[in-house]
């Protein structure tokens, strides 16, 4: 791959915290039924790179941006995958964590008819990470495992005492609590990414109830509500909020408060993972690049409708090229 860095000036760096996985996909035939005890003949399957935070990483990179990825993994054959293609990607490993004797997390993905069915094992990490050295110019933080609080307390602390700016894109485990310390990095918070069910979980994690009890009903008052979300997140702190809908596309506001939203860009839907990450990597690289956050929307859409038309979270993800020639 054509390395894409020497073409940028004042090039900026991101520590990407989270996950690193393997997913596999299996394509099957439509109307396949899936019985127990039987032998289900497999149209295709690979076995790919994901994970929330190393598909960020590796979306910037793309992009021109130095990536760093701080990450748990383990020390079997996969996990050599995963830093083999990340160092393919040109993406910086000295963050990644080995643990010894640990396995490596994977999804695997039963695709058919554009849609898919998902089973995760997810390996308990303690998520120990040394964040003493860091000196990039943001932080991405993503979702982790279980054991998750005392590597958020580290991020908080290090952009607290520190000028690096901060991208949080919360997951699963994170909104299940309604923990103090995703209110104090909300507070922190340059950028927000959430889709629009993620929204509605933060929102309502307001203690004096700005927010109100948010519940989209219908696609008629659904943009209003988007735009409800969008203020009432930013008073919990975040200086900028995205929020991905889906078909409907994405929305987002500004330090001022002005209100922008980006339809979804036409493609030939393979299948839809990684989308979300995809949108961030094309967001974030854009707009640490100087782009403003109309030119960022337009990047994350562009890169999120080319992710979709290939298997897996990364092998459509753009290059910096790309856009350089389209004048984007």
């Amino acid at each position: 791959m054509e390395n894409q860095k020497s073409k940028i000036k004042n090039q900026k760096s991101v520590l990407c915290i989270g996950d690193a996985v393997i997913d596999a996909f299996l394509t099957i035939k439509e109307n396949t039924l899936i019985k127990p005890g039987e032998k289900i003949p497999v149209e295709s399957c690979e076995f790919l790179l994901g994970g929330n935070a190393c598909n960020v990483s590796v979306g910037l990179s793309r992009l021109g941006v130095k990536s760093f990825l701080c990450a748990e993994i383990g020390d079997d054959e996969f996990s050599q995958k995963i830093i083999n293609g990340l160092i393919k990607e040109n993406v910086d490993t000295s963050f990644l964590k080995q643990t010894k004797g640990a396995m490596s997390s994977f999804a695997v993905a039963i695709e058919a008819k554009n849609d898919r069915t998902l089973f995760v094992y997810h390996v308990e990490r303690k998520h120990h990470f040394d964040l003493t050295n860091v000196s990039a110019d943001w932080v991405y933080l993503s979702s982790m495992g279980k054991e998750w609080k005392g590597a958020y307390e580290k991020v908080l602390s290090l952009v607290k005492n520190s000028n690096i700016k901060l991208s949080f894109n919360p997951g699963t485990p994170q909104l299940a609590e309604n923990s103090e310390i995703i209110s104090q990095i909300l507070q922190k918070t340059d950028i927000l990414f959430v889709n629009k069910e993620e929204a509605v979980k933060i929102s309502n994690f307001s203690p004096r109830g700005e927010a109100g009890k948010f519940q989209i009903s219908n696609e008629k008052e659904n943009g209003e509500n988007i735009k409800q979300l969008l203020r009432a997140l930013q008073k919990m702190g975040a200086r900028i909020v995205v929020i991905t809908d889906g078909k409907n596309g994405s929305s987002a506001i500004d330090e001022k408060g002005k209100i922008y939203s980006f339809g979804v860009l036409p493609a030939n839907v393979v299948q839809k993972t990684g989308a979300g990450d995809a949108y961030t990597s094309g967001f974030l690289a854009a707009y640490t690049q100087g782009k403003d956050i109309e030119g960022a929307m337009r990047w994350g859409a562009a890169n999120a409708a080319s992710v979709i038309q290939e298997i897996g979270a990364q092998k459509g993800l753009l290059s910096y090229d790309f856009f350089r020639k389209n004048n984007n």
